[in-house]
């Protein structure tokens, strides 16, 4: 069974750094496939460009380089491929790893039946001869997408999304421990990555929601302030006073973290916790009270979709709710808030519903035929 997976970059990038790349590591059996020559063994430095493929071998591995400085890893038993006006990798079974610069305007990567959508992002990719396909970003985010089915799940940092062609769907995004995600191959047997700090702030933020909000001391203590007993029995104005008490102290670097673990509590309030992030952490700092105030101080691009995308991975059936509330509180932000990207459900069939009798006629009866009643 062959999975095609397609990586194509947005206008922006120049034809030339899409269709060329240059071979950067070499793991045992890693051998070039010009068009219409005989195989030879690659080497470092090796040019890869349009009509040439790489393919890895048994216990292989390979890293290639494009001008951008997007970084594409290839696991055994793989064949790479430079197409038409794009990158190809078509893989019968094996495992991927595709970085893409923040500035490089992101990339779309096809397998199948299934597409991510990503803008400067890590993640790791695993095809099996099953047709079974995963995801797992690293660091930035991703948005799946089941074509055939009109399914779309935005998958955040240090999580997981599987696609089962038994099921015919995308299963929903699951927390992954990291620790244990870097031990692949194709992390651990390269050079460190560029965005290895982002993939340790992931890292971190995982911890820091487990410490913090997991065992819900911190906004455990911070509900019964509030009035409250406890999480469960807090009313939405005493958990968000609670939770805008915290926001105020906690640091830029956690706050992501944080707002992840308070929609995982209440995801019913995802918007406005989003939105509160947004907002109080700036009050906090002794900015201006209100958002209208903010121009020439407005928070970071990079902040808010840290924020937004924390929000909607803890939620992505309220991606769509979240980025529409952030933005009407926060309209200098829409130029830079990622687009939504959707819902993990199907997209219903359409169904008539009106039928016009007159596009139905009565079947021609031949002469030679003659007509039945219903007794017969």
């Amino acid at each position: 069974m062959m999975a095609s997976l397609a990586i194509c970059l947005p206008s922006g990038v120049s034809a030339e750094e899409l269709r060329e790349a240059k071979v950067t590591q070499v793991i045992q059996d890693v051998k070039l496939l010009p068009s219409g020559a005989a195989p030879q063994p690659a080497t470092v430095n090796s040019d890869v460009r349009q009509g040439t493929a790489v393919q890895t071998g048994v216990q292989s591995r390979s890293e290639l380089t494009f001008k951008d400085k997007t970084i594409t890893r290839l696991g055994e038993k793989t064949i790479f491929s430079v197409g038409e006006g794009g990158r190809t990798i078509d893989l019968g079974s094996g495992q991927f790893l595709l970085y893409v610069p923040k500035k490089a305007g992101g990339a779309k990567i096809k397998m199948g039946p299934v597409t991510a959508a990503i803008t400067g992002t890590t993640v790791l990719g695993n095809y099996d001869p099953s047709g079974v396909t995963t995801f797992t970003v690293l660091e930035g985010g991703a948005c799946i997408s089941l074509d055939s089915m009109g399914q779309s799940v935005y998958v955040g940092p240090g999580q997981q999304l599987t696609y089962d062609p038994l099921t015919g769907r995308l299963g929903d995004p699951v927390d992954v421990d990291l620790n244990q995600t870097l031990n692949s191959p194709l992390i651990k047997d390269f050079r460190q990555l560029p965005s290895a700090d982002l993939i340790q702030a992931t890292m971190q933020n995982q911890r820091a929601a487990v410490g913090g909000y997991v065992d819900n001391g911190e906004l455990a203590a911070a509900v019964r302030a509030a009035g409250a007993s406890s999480i469960g029995t807090a009313t939405d104005e005493q958990f968000m006073r609670a939770l805008n008490s915290l926001f105020v102290r906690t640091a830029p670097t956690d706050l992501c973290a944080y707002v992840g673990a308070a929609v995982r509590a209440r995801p019913a309030l995802a918007a406005r916790i989003a939105v509160a992030a947004i907002g109080v952490h700036r009050i906090g700092g002794g900015y201006a009270k209100d958002f209208k105030d903010y121009k020439g101080k407005e928070i970071s691009c990079d902040e808010a979709n840290c924020i937004v995308q924390a929000a909607s991975a803890a939620a992505p059936f309220s991606a769509t709710e979240i980025v529409d509330a952030v933005i009407a509180a926060a309209p200098f932000l829409r130029d830079c808030i990622s687009a939504p990207c959707g819902t993990n459900a199907f997209v219903q069939p359409r169904i008539p519903t009106t039928i016009d009798p007159g596009n139905f006629k009565p079947p021609v009866v031949s002469p030679e035929q003659p007509t039945q009643s219903s007794g017969e």
